[in-house]
Order: C-alpha cells, then structure tokens, then sequence
C-alpha cells in the first residue's frame, strides 16, 4: 500500500512576541492522498492558516519556532534548506490565498505572472510559457483566454480573479494544492462555480487538496475527510459521515448547531458562548473547557486540569475525538445537541450548499474513484514519456 503523499506529524508552530509565546498550532498530525479532499475548520486564529503556511514552508525561520515533520513525497520540508523549499513550491505543491487581488500584482499583467510562474521551474521560451498560460486559463473557464493575458487584475471580477490564482497554482502541475478560503470574498453563485472547478480540475490532475474554510456547507459538498481545529490542535478527525452524522467532541457539535439549515423551523441558532482562548495563555487542561456545555458531564476536574489526547472511537480507528467525555456520554451529547437544532426529529443532514459533489451520487463511489486514479496515472505517464 502506498503512502498518503503529504504526510503532517506533531507539526507545532509559535511565535515569540512582548507578551509570551504565541502557539499558533500544538501536535497537528494528518495525511491526505492524492485524489482525496481534507478540509480543515475552524473558528478564526485556531491555527488553520499557519498549518498551511507550515507545510508550504512561507513561515520566517528566524521569528518561528517549528518542530515536527512535514513529508512532501520523499521530502521532509521543516527541516529542507531554502532552495529545496523553492523548487517544491510551485511545482509539488501550490497555494490558493484568500484574497486574489491581493496575491496578484497590481502592476504587471496577469499573463506576465502566469508566464514567471512557468519560467521560475522551467526551461522554456516565453512563447511557450504564454502557451501555456493561455491553456491554463481556458482550463479555469476564463473566456477568451488570449486576450485575458493582457489584462490588468483590476480590469477582471472577483471570480475571474480567483480563477487567474487557481491557473497559476496548478500551471506547474503540482500533485498537492492548498486551498485558503479561497470563495470567502465570492458571491454564492460565484463560489459555486470555483468548487465546481477545483472539482473538476482534482479529478483531471489526481490533486490532493487541502481545503481551509469557515464554510461547512462547502465542506459538506468536496471533502473527503475532515479535520477540527481549535486552539492550534486538532480535537476532532474523521471522515465526512463522523463528523456531519456522528460527531463526538463538544466543539465540533456547537459547529454544527449554530449553522443555519434551510427547510427548518427555529426560533435562533444555538451559538457557542464565549470567545477561543489566547494563544499565549492557553488553559491548562482540555482547550474547551471555558466554553464546554459538557464539561459537568465528566467527573471530577479533569477538563481542567489535564489535557485529552486525539484517540480513535471503539467502531471507527479513523474517527479520532480528543475528550475526556466516555464514547457513550459523548454521543448521547451530541445527538441531544444536534436535536435541539434542528426541527427534523433526528440527526441533521450535512448542511449541502453549492458544490458539484452534491449533486453527483457517483462521485464517491470507489468504481469512479477508482477510474479517476487509473486516468490520472495515464496522464501523468504520458506526459513522464
């Protein structure tokens, strides 16, 4: 059996500032294959970006502190010099950010920086390299590509935008892509379009995408496995089922429970109270526990005073839960919880938003999967010949 090709182990990333150290992520361990979608959620400053930073290797050595493994392939990346991260970013592995008008450079053409992303790993001409821009803006769906390349990033929508950073993350082919809210700026319908395409594009190029988002809508729609982050760890990891249909950590259920549902009768959403703890203060035991409705559950002061390791459940090694809560106590929590949110009488479906895997029923299945990774592995011998 082959390996997971990005492969995270008790990765922990802090920053040293005039107030303390900040541990942006503590012990985050998680692999993803290729042709697989891991997205991770979170509330603000859990830690999601700086995991991706991490693995990219963007983070200044000389202000970070950072420990762990991060394997690319054969490459370990925390401990690979400069010009070994240079050579793989781009090539092995790319990012979509946040904000494409901020990414793209407001001074220069979006085919001039379509074309230095070609040339920075290949020897080519830029012929050739506009060549290849140009294809690659027809592949993101962007009309009249040849044109486009003369164009400035103010001249182009948001989503044509975020469309022209999806060519240049994926024009070097690279086999993992980063993918950083990258629909949060976007209208709806626009934010379909670019999950359809990230869709399309995995299933094309065998990509194994990491997806950060706010939006469990999305998540519900594209991944393949899910992780939560809260407080720069991960408390809960699962597949898509786990989390959606049976999830036992008390933060993953306040997620659910505050999202809106359509077709439902409620007098409000359920919020979680309070704020997430300082990263230079962090509690002393469970991270939660401040904001834990569960805690009374778990006798004495352990959700205090001792912190919960990420275990597997009874039924499922790959369900991964850090609680102090027993797995019964757990999952009587939560299907309480889940019940109170929603009008439905049982366990709330995962709340479907806009993406194409929605719609598709095959889209799961291992036969396609299957004929997916077999069509890949064509496409990139072809191309090795």
């Amino acid at each position: 059996m082959t390996q997971p090709y990005v492969r995270v182990n008790d990765l922990k990333v802090a920053f040293s500032t005039e107030d303390g150290v900040v541990r942006a992520v503590d012990g985050v361990t998680f692999d993803v294959e290729r042709g697989k979608t891991l997205a991770i959620v979170g509330e603000s400053g859990s830690g999601k970006s700086v995991t991706s930073q991490a693995i990219m290797g963007l983070l200044n050595r000389k202000t970070t502190q950072m420990s762990g493994e991060v394997w690319l392939g054969d490459t370990e990346m925390v401990s690979a010099k400069d010009d070994v991260l240079r050579a793989k970013r781009g090539t092995e592995i790319a990012m979509i950010f946040q904000d494409p008008f901020a990414s793209l450079h407001p001074f220069y053409r979006i085919g001039n920086q379509l074309v230095e992303a070609v040339r920075a790993h290949s020897d080519v001409s830029k012929a050739d390299a506009r060549a290849k821009a140009e294809h690659m803006l027809a592949e993101v769906g962007i009309p009249n590509p040849d044109r486009r390349l003369d164009d400035y990033p103010h001249q182009l929508s948001g989503g044509m935008r975020q469309r022209v950073m999806i060519a240049m993350a994926l024009i070097n082919g690279p086999a993992v892509l980063i993918a950083d809210e990258p629909t949060t700026a976007l209208d709806v319908t626009v934010q379909a379009q670019i999950m359809e395409l990230l869709s399309r594009l995995q299933e094309e190029y065998d990509t194994a995408i990491i997806l950060i988002t706010h939006d469990l809508g999305v998540v519900a729609d594209v991944a393949d496995e899910v992780a939560v982050m809260y407080a720069g760890r991960i408390v809960e990891r699962g597949g898509l089922d786990d989390i959606f249909y049976r999830p036992q950590m008390p933060y993953t259920v306040g997620l659910l429970s505050s999202v809106p549902r359509l077709g439902t009768v409620a007098e409000r959403l359920i919020p979680i109270p309070g704020q997430p703890p300082s990263l230079i203060r962090l509690p002393q035991g469970c991270r939660f526990e401040p904001r834990c409705a569960a805690k009374h559950l778990v006798p004495g002061d352990a959700c205090r005073t001792v912190q919960p390791d990420l275990l597997p459940t009874a039924d499922d090694a790959g369900h991964l839960v850090r609680c102090h809560l027993d797995e019964a106590a757990r999952a009587a929590y939560s299907q309480q919880r889940l019940l109170e949110a929603t009008s439905s009488g049982g366990a709330p479906r995962p709340p479907r938003s806009c993406g194409p895997r929605a719609s598709s029923s095959t889209s799961r299945s291992p036969r396609a999967r299957s004929a997916r990774s077999r069509s890949a592995a064509s496409r990139r011998s072809a191309a090795s010949r």
